[in-house]
């Protein structure tokens, strides 16, 4: 599909006489009682390869929060608020998207009616794809996704009244650990710790040590790795934690014992559950979805929708088609699991629940047959036979498109925060095998926002830094700057007995003490821009060295 598009304008009402959604190929200027606005450049969705959206989570809050601030706008409360976006057909689809999750999060709209509203007439939206290298058979639509905003909600898995914007945007920065939600309080999705904390291979690695504090300051009690070892467990079973590894080659899908053994995992830990591969994003992604759609009910297109949003660049390639080829038999497990825990299964119930889970082989979902039928491929990776994989790419990829943001290390972020926790140095010559976690917090009272760290309150400037600068400047500071400093630094400069020379030592300290005392005197922020305005008084100065 072409990324540009000229076709006719579209101006869809999705509040009446108060807030419009519209496609428009020039861009139109605002009236007395029209305010029109744009975020096609405000969020951008930050790809892999080919992929575009759907936008994250904090993305989708910051859209819902500019809405309910203009609607609430006393300036604006007589005017018509107008969202448009431009001819890229890939910011069409995610603008779309977002006042779509508008319509359900905060108008209580179905997902049905709130996709119907924005396909007004001959209109039509590209669907998202997954963050392979490549091409792509597999899409989901952006009714896909507001099913998944919906479900969300019901299930508790969104809420915006308790989302915490700092926390999301920070920790999901490669530097800063590269975890997310994907259910509240159960669910890390985080990319795969290393031996130790480093910057290798244009991306950020960090060591279990650093994730420590912040998983038991969060309730997590299970680590789960799905990749090939790059640190010992040890590691995190001295400090108190549960850990397994299911293995399987990447991009590829689970065997049916993994996912099982995975979801025995989930269903008996105690504590939320952190998940991870080598970049966390497509064999974790993978399973985590297996988990939502036995537990939630929800579709393989719903849930694949929800993960990316809550973590974009989840599951990839053939994984997609794998779990629609679960959808079925994950559904009959969920029904049976929820019937088991309520007490209500019976030996007549259970025979006819295991008769059906024999025949879903047999079943088709949306046109997609059974496994034996439709066997997916495993992903196609010719690096792999010189080390780098697909999870190196993706996590070289994010690492590098944030490279621009300085941010400080997750070990120093996560172990100077969390001050609390009081946890020693875990001991990895420890005891041998998996250990199990025996104590753990009966209530987490604290946030991510005590987590994330404040900035300064004052910044020192460039001269400051320096460490002579810093010197004279912690004396200029202790004086106030007055003009009859520079007639004392003539008179000094004339009598001391080093005069002799072209610039004395005590001549040259007066001299850079009168520019920072200047500065200050005139409350220049920018020391820089008081140069200009100190040359005046140094040429004073240096007349009666040179005489």
């Amino acid at each position: 599909m072409s990324r540009e598009g000229a076709g006719i304008p579209l101006v869809v009402e999705v509040i009446r006489d108060r807030l419009c959604f519209a496609i428009l190929y020039s861009r139109p200027k605002s009236s007395s009682n029209v305010h029109y606005f744009s975020i096609d450049n405000e969020l951008e969705y930050e790809n892999f390869y080919a992929d575009f959206g759907p936008l994250n989570l904090a993305m989708v809050y910051r859209y819902c929060c500019k809405i309910n601030k203009k609607l609430k706008s006393i300036t604006m409360m007589r005017k018509k608020i107008i969202h448009f976006t431009g001819s890229d057909q890939r910011k069409q689809a995610n603008a779309a998207f977002l006042i779509g999750c508008y319509m359900v999060i905060y108008l209580g709209r179905a997902p049905e009616e709130a996709y119907r509203i924005l396909m007004c007439g001959a209109t039509s939206y590209i669907p998202f794809r997954d963050a392979a290298y490549g091409s792509c058979n597999f899409y989901i639509t952006l009714l896909d996704c507001f099913h998944a905003v919906k479900k969300a909600m019901q299930y508790d898995l969104l809420n915006f009244n308790s989302f915490n914007l700092d926390e999301y945007e920070h920790y999901e920065k490669a530097e800063n650990g590269d975890l997310n939600w994907i259910i509240p309080d159960r669910f890390i999705a985080f990319c795969g710790p290393h031996s130790r904390t480093r910057l290798e291979s244009g991306y950020h690695q960090h060591s279990p040590e650093a994730y420590i504090p912040y998983f038991k300051n969060h309730n997590v009690s299970t680590i789960i790795r799905l990749n090939k070892r790059m640190y010992d467990a040890k590691r995190f079973t001295n400090a108190g934690f549960d850990h397994y590894d299911l293995f399987f080659a990447d991009g590829s899908t689970p065997t049916d014992a993994i996912v099982k053994e995975f979801l025995d995992i989930c269903e008996n830990a105690e504590g939320a559950i952190a998940v991870h591969c080598k970049a966390g994003l497509g064999r974790t992604g993978t399973l985590i979805a297996c988990y939502l759609m036995k537990h939630y009910r929800m579709t393989a297109a719903e849930t694949i929708a929800w993960v990316r949003i809550c973590r974009p660049g989840s599951v990839i390639g053939p994984q997609q088609q794998f779990l629609v080829m679960k959808q079925a038999s994950l559904w009959l497990e969920g029904d049976y699991f929820r019937q088991k825990l309520r007490g209500q299964e019976n030996g007549k119930h259970r025979a006819a629940v295991s008769k059906l889970l024999l025949a879903v082989d047999d079943i088709s979902i949306n046109g997609v047959e059974n496994q034996d039928k439709q066997e997916p491929e495993l992903y196609s990776d010719d690096d792999e036979i010189h080390g780098v994989t697909q999870g190196d790419r993706l996590r070289a990829l994010k690492s590098r498109r944030q490279s621009k943001t300085n941010a400080i290390p997750l070990t120093v972020i996560l172990q100077s925060s969390v001050q609390s926790c009081k946890t020693s140095e875990p001991n990895i010559s420890g005891s041998a095998g998996i250990t199990k976690r025996t104590t753990r917090s009966a209530s987490r009272k604290s946030s991510f926002k005590s987590l994330v760290p404040q900035r300064e309150g004052r910044k020192r400037n460039a001269l400051q830094q320096m460490p002579l600068m810093a010197l004279w400047y912690s004396h200029c500071s202790a004086a106030s700057a007055h003009p009859s400093r520079f007639v004392f630094i003539i008179i000094f400069c004339r009598t001391e007995p080093l005069s002799v020379l072209p610039f004395s030592p005590v001549c040259l300290y007066f001299m850079v003490d009168t520019v920072l005392s200047l500065s200050k005197y005139l409350s220049l922020k920018n020391y820089t821009k008081c140069i200009p305005l100190s040359m005046s008084p140094l040429l004073l100065c240096c007349l009666p060295c040179l005489g």
